[in-house]
Order: structure tokens, then C-alpha cells, then sequence
């Protein structure tokens, strides 16, 4: 029974890591951006693609259209962690997490050591003076200015900019040392992120998403199904 081998491998590990993406956080009511249902492949009133509206030429050019969007799309202020959130951040083996998602839901799930690739919605900083504004000082109803008339922009990474360096060496370095990855929520199509993977020289690679991945032909375990009903069958 792979639910069974899977709870050992979770007991039995010394240092685990766990990499995430959206499927992680759509239990959490937060829409992902791939599936059939996702934000990328639902009908909106926009004249351009979601693609082309969080990259960073369009926040520069259209602010006003890019505000609409995110604010209306990507944030999702009363969304709690999940079951799956809270499951991993309470394991005592857990060294750290690695996330494609800027919810924030692993941080408010307890998670002591979280490595955002694509930053953070509850991160925001004026363009002009550096000046820092958590979420709740933006006025979700227009382009966000601050004091000094500057722009503020959120700190998540956009299309067209890289990730932080610092970042990746420290999710890297993580991914490097820990002998168990579990991989949650991702279809690892997403890179520079995906090509992390190929840093884990551990014992157990275990791939946990509702479609398949590329990476499913080498994991020691695979689930193509929703994690809470993986996390509800091993807490059993």
C-alpha cells in the first residue's frame, strides 16, 4: 500500500523538503494557472492574456490594467492554510520549504523556513523610494502610490524578470541537502523552478499532483491525485 510506504517514508526521513505549487493552495479556494479550470484558461473581459498582462513590460506601460487584474485575480486576502499547509508544518523533520505560490499560506501555516521563488503578495515596495507597504496599506481599488508619488509594486516576480539570487541559492542549497522531496501541487513545467529538481541526490523523490509530470517516471512514489485526500489517507 503506497499511502502506508509513504507515512514511513515521512517518519523514517531526517530531513525532508517540500516543493510546492499552486495545487497546494487551491483547496484553500485560491485558483491555479494551468488546469483545464485554471486562471490562464477562463473566459475574461481583458484584450490581452494573462500571460502578457502579469509580465513586467505590461505593469510599466498599463499599471491601471494590471492592477485590475491582480487585484481581482491573484490576491486572494482571506484565504486561510489548508490541511496540507498545516500537515507539513508540523512535521519535526520538515527542513524547509521551497514555493512557486506568493499566497503566503506556508507562513501562516507555521512553516519556520520558506524559500519564495516568485515572492510574495503581502510584499510591496515604492518603486522611487524603496519605501516597504505590506497588503493591507494598498487601497485595492487603483494603481497603489506612495507617499512620494512613486508607484508601489508588489514583490512578486513577473514575467521578463528573474528570480532572487539569494533565493535560489538558499532553495537549492536546501534541495541539495535533504534526503526526502516530496513535490506537491506542480505539473514542473514551470522553469527556471523545475530544473531544480535535478539538484536532490536524496533516497526519495515523491511526486504528488492531480495531472502527470515529467518527473513521475523517477519518483520512488507518485500520487495523480488531490493532496488533502493524500494527506486525509495517511493521517488515518
Amino acid at each position: 500500500m503506497k499511502y502506508q510506504r509513504l507515512k514511513e517514508i515521512i517518519r523514517d526521513s531526517k530531513r525532508i523538503v517540500l516543493f510546492t505549487g499552486a495545487g497546494i493552495s487551491t483547496p484553500s479556494g485560491i485558483p491555479d494557472f494551468r488546469s483545464a479550470n485554471g486562471l490562464y484558461n477562463e473566459k475574461n473581459n481583458y484584450n490581452y492574456s494573462p500571460e502578457e498582462i502579469i509580465s513586467h513590460s505590461f505593469f510599466m506601460a498599463h499599471p491601471k490594467e494590471f492592477y485590475e487584474f491582480y487585484f481581482h485575480k491573484m490576491v486572494y486576502k482571506e484565504a486561510l492554510p489548508n490541511k496540507a499547509h498545516l500537515y507539513f508544518a508540523n512535521l519535526k523533520n520538515l527542513s524547509s520549504v521551497v514555493t512557486q505560490n506568493i499566497d503566503n499560506l506556508h507562513t501562516l501555516a507555521n512553516s519556520k523556513k520558506v524559500y519564495e521563488l516568485h515572492g510574495s503578495i503581502y510584499r510591496n515596495y515604492c518603486m522611487k523610494c524603496h519605501k516597504f507597504y505590506s497588503l493591507d496599506d494598498l487601497e485595492m481599488n487603483d494603481v497603489p502610490r506612495c507617499s512620494c508619488g512613486g508607484i508601489i509594486k508588489p514583490d512578486v516576480v513577473l514575467y521578463e524578470e528573474g528570480l532572487d539570487e539569494d533565493v535560489v541559492y538558499g532553495a537549492i542549497n536546501e534541495i541539495s541537502k535533504c534526503d526526502t522531496l516530496i513535490v506537491v501541487g506542480t505539473s514542473l513545467n514551470v522553469y527556471p523552478a523545475a530544473s531544480y529538481l535535478r539538484y536532490f541526490k536524496g533516497d526519495n523523490l515523491i511526486l504528488i499532483n492531480k495531472s502527470h509530470t515529467p518527473y513521475d517516471n523517477m519518483a520512488t512514489l507518485c500520487f495523480n491525485e488531490d493532496i488533502i485526500e493524500v494527506i486525509n489517507k495517511i493521517c488515518e
